[in-house]
């Protein structure tokens, strides 16, 4: 949560020009906001969840309340959505689909992360930065690959016709910006994963963006893809913000296409990490993963989607060769200019806020607003 004149200098340098979804908490109890002109607009009787407003695109400011200027509402800011469910997808990217393979040839061992990363690299790397996902060509140096005593799981979700994706987090438990994220107490070597995260409706259409932290435990998912689940989903482990951004003639879907998206971590030790991705480099196209995760499924309240991440850290923090792993009070920035800044402070998943507020709690709030059924 944050407060006015801290969350309005994350937000991109041309917000007062865009339209903007995102969610505060009044004190009657969470509320839908949109964002037009600079202005704050209370939707919560247009529909009283994100998730329904977004059905209801596109929408009317003057159909909601007007709060103010953003940059001058004395609310806290949560995370953009609520009933949406959490997707993500993995290996999206060359960089960080060799890195996968490291950790699983590493068993989640730090220390023989340097060694293998030599090898994988002169071998594999320039075939996986090339191959089209699914094609001939990908299929025939599959096999190259398994003659050689070179194949992974995380290959076959990297140029296979499948892409990998999984439920980051439970509906609801998404943090937002300038929040605390969590990473597992018994983890030594994990990462932030900075992405671009798409937001999309229930019948399937991709109608904004936003930015995400898919944070990741190295040493646990590297001791087996079976234990992704307790990897990826613990207290406070996914943050969203710091507002979804509507695609319109200011911002779309080809400006994702093309994001520029930065990195920095700044330790409480004066240590500091800088990284820079290029969506460019995707291996899959954006609504190619938007399809796959609509191929066999619905999502009557729509999802969220992060698109994965180029970046997994290997400068040395600590003990040469043992790369990076985050320590209590880092700060992490990922930014973008058409997104804005998506800001976290890392705690233990044990010493962040607990995750209290579910979905029956919104719903007996709303009820008592006398907010369901409303229709604008």
């Amino acid at each position: 949560m944050s407060g006015n004149s801290s969350f309005a200098a994350l937000l991109p340098a041309d917000w007062r020009g865009g339209r903007f979804l995102g969610r505060v908490q009044l004190p009657e109890g969470p509320t839908p906001i949109l964002v037009e002109g600079g202005i704050a607009y209370d939707m919560s009787g247009v529909a009283p969840t994100v998730s329904e407003l977004v059905e209801r695109l596109p929408l009317d400011a003057s159909a909601g309340r007007a709060l103010g200027p953003l940059d001058e509402l004395d609310a806290a800011w949560l995370s953009p959505v609520d009933l949406q469910v959490i997707k993500a997808c993995g290996v999206t990217f060359a960089t960080s689909t060799l890195e996968r393979v490291i950790e699983e040839r590493a068993r989640g061992d730090s220390s023989k992360a340097l060694e293998i990363r030599a090898r994988i690299e002169e071998r594999v790397g320039g075939s996986i930065r090339s191959v089209v996902p699914g094609s001939v060509e990908a299929e025939a140096l599959k096999e190259l690959l398994i003659a050689d005593g070179l194949w992974s799981q995380y290959l076959e979700v990297a140029i296979g016709p499948y892409a990998e994706v999984f439920t980051k987090a439970p509906v609801l438990a998404t943090v937002g910006a300038l929040a605390d994220v969590g990473v597992r107490s018994d983890s030594t070597w994990n990462n932030p994963e900075p992405e671009v995260v798409l937001l999309v409706d229930a019948g399937g259409a991709a109608v904004g963006a936003m930015l995400g932290n898919d944070v990741n435990l190295r040493d646990i998912e590297g001791r087996s893809a079976l234990l992704l689940g307790k990897a990826k989903d613990n207290n406070a482990s996914c943050s969203l913000g710091p507002l979804v951004r509507l695609f319109d003639n200011s911002f779309s879907i080809d400006d994702v296409r093309n994001a520029e998206v930065d990195l920095l971590i700044e330790g409480p030790e004066g240590y500091r990490l800088e990284g820079h991705s290029s969506m460019r480099e995707i291996s899959r196209d954006p609504l190619d993963l938007v399809r796959q995760t609509l191929s066999e499924h619905q999502y009557p309240d729509g999802f969220t989607l992060f698109l994965g991440t180029l970046f997994a850290p290997t400068q040395d923090r600590d003990d040469p060769g043992r790369g990076f792993t985050h320590k209590v009070g880092d700060v992490v920035t990922i930014s973008t200019p058409k997104l804005g800044k998506l800001v976290n402070t890392v705690v233990t998943s044990k010493e962040a806020q607990p995750w209290t507020q579910g979905i029956a709690a919104l719903y007996a709030n709303l009820a008592a607003r006398g907010l369901l059924g409303t229709k604008a």
